[in-house]
């Protein structure tokens, strides 16, 4: 394709419509209202003839700024609504949490087994540990340091670092998740280090302190975790097999979103993991009063999850954004 000859022919459609672009939209007529639309969706799909035919970098990039504001104009933002963040909370990120339920299942089963079958083998071979460790390390582990984790720190402090990791496990499980292997990685290097604090622990007949210590907040935390770990891999899957009716590239989109509507619901579940870890689990309390807490907030996220999106699951709502604001397919021929 000629570039030259293309921008010539259509040079004075993208005038008028940097023209239109530049007068408030208020201070415009109905036919130029009209008028801009219709030119926009010309400069849209001469975008994609240039990107297709002859991507020239100069005339892609005018093109792109062009559509992108006449596209801010055609679809102007409506601004915050607090109706927004209800329908987040209510609706949006348990509807994803719910439809990605089974990858999530999965993801928490194989690590609670691999960690179990860790934990089994550590406790049961002695000298597995001292690979890594030395005795005097095992003891203070044993005897001091799995306990005084928690309580090391400020509360506020800890808890705040506690949020922040979390977090960041989260995020590369789920951004990573998209090439599968890294978030895999990520996954079975927590559960490695788990089998062998546990295992040490277990070992040495501290199970009930191990269990008593992480179960707290441990519940709410790797449930987090495996949900993150679980949209993470289901973005994955979808390049692998987008279904007879997507192109990959649709299929990632579609799930992308879903993931990011997973990853912001996640942070505040977190900090509620976070404020349990560094005030409920050091506490000088019994334990059946602190795995009581770390129960019920761990069942309380199950139950609004299965409860409000299962009911938008079933009402046929979605989460995902209007159609106006997802990929759109035109002809270039």
């Amino acid at each position: 394709m000629d570039v030259d000859a293309f921008a010539a022919a259509h040079g004075a459609e993208w005038q008028r419509l940097r023209t239109l672009l530049r007068r408030r939209r208020s201070k415009l007529t109905p036919a130029e209202v009209d008028e801009l639309v219709v030119l926009y969706r010309r400069a849209a799909t001469h975008l994609s003839i240039v990107q297709s035919r002859s991507p020239d970098p100069e005339l892609t990039a005018a093109l792109t700024r062009l559509v992108l504001a006449a596209r801010a104009a055609v679809t102007p933002s409506t601004g915050f609504r607090w109706a927004g963040v209800g329908r987040f909370f209510t609706t949006a990120f348990p509807l994803e949490v719910y439809r990605a339920g089974r990858w999530c299942a999965g993801t928490g089963g194989a690590f609670v087994a691999l960690s179990v079958l860790l934990i089994a083998i550590v406790a049961g071979n002695p000298e597995i540990p001292l690979r890594v460790m030395s005795p005097d390390e095992i003891t203070s582990l044993v005897e001091h340091d799995f306990e005084a984790y928690y309580s090391g720190a400020a509360a506020q402090n800890f808890g705040f670092a506690v949020w922040t990791n979390n977090a960041w496990i989260s995020a590369i499980c789920l951004a990573s998740g998209v090439i599968v292997l890294p978030a895999v990685y990520v996954l079975w290097q927590n559960a490695l280090n788990l089998g062998l604090v546990g295992g040490v622990m277990v070992g040495n007949g501290r199970t009930d302190l191990f269990l008593s210590l992480l179960l707290v907040h441990g519940l709410l935390e790797l449930t987090c975790v495996f949900v993150a770990a679980g949209v993470g891999l289901r973005i994955g899957w979808s390049w692998l097999a987008p279904g007879p009716l997507r192109t990959r590239g649709q299929a990632v989109a579609a799930a992308g979103r879903s993931g990011l509507v997973v990853a912001l619901g996640l942070v505040p579940v977190l900090l509620v993991s976070g404020v349990i870890e560094a005030f409920v689990t050091p506490a000088p309390l019994p334990a059946v009063v602190k795995l009581v807490v770390g129960t019920l907030a761990w069942l309380g996220f199950l139950a609004y999850v299965v409860v409000c999106g299962g009911i938008a699951h079933r009402a046929g709502q979605t989460a995902d954004v209007d159609a106006a604001d997802r990929e759109a397919v035109a002809p270039t021929a």
